[in-house]
């Protein structure tokens, strides 16, 4: 039975206003992480088409893209035209009482706008206020605009990722930016631990280019000891070997043979205990120097029975090792639902979808947010309330155009921006 202490921990962010300028992947991903942890998530959207992202993919039945389904689950919406004297000011209004920002316009943008830490700090010195760039704030890139892509090419991760003598490939997923949502929202905490100290804010700084160097450990370290410069190849690790993907007789298989004693047990249970006297594979240098070899002969072992033969067998040997799923296969296995990273959140249609949970869990059931992402400007009379507008301050703003809620055309609000 949860006690009071470990239920009040469920949402330990609760009640913290969080006002999120970003859009597309980095800044939403933060967002969703403090919206898990209760924070209330006001994402400030421009008018009228909001987030760039809801336009990217193919659209869900409710009309919105799941990409964007996704990462805005559990916010709230407000359509703000800050480009206009009467939008700058509510959103003025807003900050003055907020706890968070977060924004990723390009350096100098914002404060182009009049919205920048400067002018946010003195009207509300306890603000948090989080900048998500390119290239970071400082350099000389740094009023360079950028993209996952871009930042992944630019730091290299491109160019040690793909099979050894091809092309080097774009990691599968958006490294990038998740990583740099993760930093983000690190950053954030950090920041509020300090500010329950002292009661002051803090601006928290991240990018693409520091999320994407910061994947580069192994790389960076042999380049700085001895100069050596990393090249793709294919599943293998840069230091470790046996420490990749085989073949066996109908799949793939992943082995980790990350220490002496894992490369003993793997030698003993393919059946093949002279491995370990072999002078080509006695040490970890000469596993690595001759890995090719070893990646022929692990293969020709492996390639006479299934995975699930080889995994109980890895298994019963204390050999980590795993499957080599597709996407399905991972999100659909009991284990990803048991970590409650598969999770049942509303859908904007009114029924229910899947979505991906928070990767953290505290004492008890952490409550997720599962409320639907909404429409642009779907809640912003109710949030305008909320950070103390009158119905009548919410009404002009409404007719001026300076606010969106949803439900006025957007061929209105498009014309009242034009």
């Amino acid at each position: 039975m949860q006690n009071e202490k470990t239920s009040s921990f469920q949402q330990p962010l609760k009640g913290l206003k969080v006002l999120e300028l970003s859009q597309i992947m980095a800044g939403p991903v933060c967002g969703l992480m403090l919206a898990d942890m209760g924070a209330d998530v006001y994402k400030v959207e421009k008018i009228p088409y909001g987030d760039d992202a809801r336009s990217y993919g193919k659209a869900s039945d409710a009309g919105t893209p799941p990409s964007f389904m996704m990462l805005n689950r559990g916010k709230q919406s407000i359509g703000i035209d800050i480009k206009s004297h009467a939008g700058k000011a509510v959103l003025l209004r807003m900050a003055g009482q907020a706890d968070v920002l977060t924004e990723n316009f390009r350096p100098g943008v914002i404060e182009r706008l009049g919205l920048g830490y400067e002018v946010l700090s003195q009207l509300n010195p306890a603000l948090i206020y989080c900048s998500i760039t390119g290239y970071g704030r400082e350099g000389p890139l740094a009023r360079k605009g950028g993209f996952d892509l871009i930042l992944q090419a630019f730091s290299g991760l491109i160019s040690v990722t793909g099979e050894e003598g091809g092309e080097p490939v774009k990691p599968g997923v958006s490294i990038a930016d998740v990583n740099a949502g993760i930093l983000a929202a690190l950053g954030i905490l950090a920041a509020y631990v300090h500010r329950l100290r002292t009661g002051l804010g803090q601006r928290v700084d991240t990018s693409l280019v520091q999320a994407s160097l910061q994947q580069m450990y192994w790389y960076a370290a042999a380049y700085f000891s001895r100069g050596a410069i990393a090249k793709p190849s294919g599943t293998a690790h840069p230091l470790i070997s046996p420490y990749q993907v085989y073949r066996c007789r109908d799949g793939r298989i992943a082995i980790g043979g990350a220490n002496e004693a894992n490369w003993a047990r793997i030698a003993e249970m393919l059946g093949h205990p002279e491995w370990k006297a072999d002078p080509r594979f006695m040490t970890p240098d000469s596993r690595l120097a001759n890995r090719k070899a070893l990646e022929r002969l692990i293969n020709d072992v492996l390639a006479t029975d299934d995975v699930a033969s080889w995994l109980r067998r890895f298994d019963e040997a204390s050999v980590p090792a795993g499957p080599v799923q597709n996407v399905a296969q991972a999100l659909e296995h009991e284990q990803s639902k048991a970590t409650r990273m598969v999770v049942e959140v509303e859908a904007p249609n009114g029924g229910t979808t899947r979505a991906l949970g928070l990767p953290i869990h505290f004492n008890g059931t952490t409550r997720i947010a599962s409320r639907a992402a909404p429409r642009v400007g779907q809640d912003t009379t109710d949030i305008l309330r909320r950070f103390g507008f009158t119905d009548g301050e919410v009404r002009d703003l409404i007719a001026s155009g300076a606010v969106l809620q949803a439900g006025a055309s957007v061929e209105a609000a498009a014309a009242t921006q034009g």
